[in-house]
C-alpha cells in the first residue's frame, strides 16, 4: 500500500480528450482549452488547445519557455515559415512574439495541441504593447466561470489545481 505524505496532492490521471464537450473552456472565437494541470506553485499549466474552423490565437509573448505536441491537425506562426503538423514537437523560447493561426496555409481547418506553459501568456499589439495577459490564476478563473455556467459546477476545476 502506498502512503500519501502530508501536504502532497494526489496524481492526476484522466482521459485528456474528454467525452463531455462542456469540459472545453472557451478562450476566443473558435478557440477552446481543456485544462489538465493548473500548477499554482510553479505558475505553470498544461492544457489541450483546440482551434476549429480556422482561427487565430492573438499575438503574444511568453516570459518563460513553452513546449507543445500536436495531436491533431496543423498550425503555424505568422512570424515563421514552418508548420507544426500532427506529431510535431514545438519549443517556444522565452521572449519571442508570435501569432498562432490555423488556416489554409497551415493545411488544416482545426487542430488540437498539448501545451505546457510556464509563466504567462502576454498578449501584445502590433507595436508590442501589452494588451492583456493570462496566467495560471486567470486560467483557473476562466475555468471556474465556464464550469459554473455550463452546469458542471465551479468546483469542477479543482481537480486540476496543484
Amino acid at each position: 500500500m502506498i502512503t500519501q505524505l502530508p501536504g502532497i496532492r494526489p496524481e492526476i490521471a484522466l482521459q485528456a480528450i474528454p467525452d463531455d464537450e462542456r469540459v472545453w473552456v472557451p478562450q476566443a472565437p473558435e478557440v477552446w482549452f481543456r485544462p489538465l494541470l493548473l500548477n499554482t506553485v510553479t505558475g505553470s499549466w498544461c492544457n489541450l488547445l483546440r482551434v476549429r474552423k480556422a482561427g487565430v490565437l492573438s499575438r503574444h509573448i511568453h516570459p518563460s519557455w513553452v513546449t507543445g505536441l500536436v495531436l491533431k491537425g496543423a498550425w503555424r506562426y505568422l512570424e515563421h515559415d514552418w508548420v507544426a503538423r500532427e506529431g510535431s514537437f514545438v519549443y517556444e523560447p522565452p521572449g519571442e512574439i508570435h501569432t498562432l493561426v490555423v488556416d489554409e496555409a497551415a493545411g488544416a481547418q482545426e487542430m488540437v495541441t498539448f501545451f505546457n506553459i510556464h509563466g504567462a501568456m502576454v498578449y501584445v499589439d502590433a507595436q508590442g504593447a501589452v494588451t492583456a495577459y493570462e496566467d495560471v490564476f486567470t486560467k483557473i478563473g476562466m475555468c471556474r466561470r465556464h464550469y459554473e455556467a455550463c452546469g458542471l459546477g465551479g468546483g469542477y476545476v479543482d481537480q486540476f489545481i496543484r
